[in-house]
């Protein structure tokens, strides 16, 4: 009830600022279990996907976004319940088997619900590695995929930045796909959700990179603290050195 009266009271202001573009809807299906795949470029995709897609698609969420303090930390849970999301722990070994059951059980139910399978979102705009989650939850649960390729979130909401720009924001669903298999094969795992990256690279056209994002985020992070070093080695060179008489 409280997602259906958000989504009604979001729908028409997102429409009028941001003029969604959609293509493609027609291949989610009305009824049964589907997993939305998208590629993730900012937190907004959680929120624009969702109002355009007929069916309730609940998103399994990062635990922390359900447990930070005080009033702001009480607000973001809200939200994220308001938002259909589930909290779940995916921080690895048997945590991410709980997460996975947890998706299991809502797609016994007939559930839709939403996954970017690249684990967390893009540091740089380009399509990262997908995590194999997504096949096993496809495979077990006989579940459609469909690829979804989103447009200009990370322009309307960068990361860290609240308040969105407003510009015109573009999804492209693609075909439903369907897997079977043996869900224990890494092998086909790795195979299955190479397929499905595949399909989300032609919908979104970007550049595709063969490693994991939150790598890419590590690696970039490193750097980064690399070239603060550098300034303040820099800083203090220039500190000491002589003044020329």
């Amino acid at each position: 009830m409280v997602y259906q009266t958000l989504k009604s009271f979001l729908i028409p202001i997102l429409t009028i600022l941001f003029r969604p573009k959609v293509t493609g809807l027609r291949h989610v299906p009305q009824n049964g279990p589907v997993i939305i795949a998208s590629n993730h470029l900012s937190f907004s995709d959680s929120i624009f996907m969702p109002l355009v897609v007929p069916r309730k698609v609940t998103f399994l969420a990062k635990s922390e976004y359900f447990t930070s303090p005080g009033v702001k930390g009480f607000a973001k849970k809200k939200t994220f319940e308001a938002l259909g999301q589930v909290p779940v722990d995916r921080s690895g070994g048997r945590r991410s088997e709980a997460a996975l059951n947890t998706g299991l059980e809502l797609l016994a139910e007939g559930s839709c619900i939403g996954i970017y399978p690249e684990g967390t979102r893009s540091p740089d705009g380009r399509l990262y590695k997908g995590r194999t989650g997504i096949a096993r939850l496809a495979i077990e649960s006989g579940a459609a995929v469909v690829p979804v390729a989103m447009f200009n979130t990370a322009e309307i909401q960068p990361t860290g930045q609240v308040i969105p720009k407003v510009t015109r924001v573009e999804m492209v669903f693609g075909e439903p796909m369907y897997f079977s298999g043996d869900s224990t094969d890494l092998q086909h795992l790795r195979a299955v959700t190479d397929e499905i990256m595949d399909a989300i690279h032609e919908l979104s056209g970007q550049e595709y990179v063969d490693m994991y994002a939150s790598e890419a985020k590590a690696i970039i992070a490193d750097a980064a603290r690399e070239r603060i070093k550098q300034e303040l080695r820099a800083k203090k060179a220039a500190k000491k050195k002589p003044e020329s008489k």
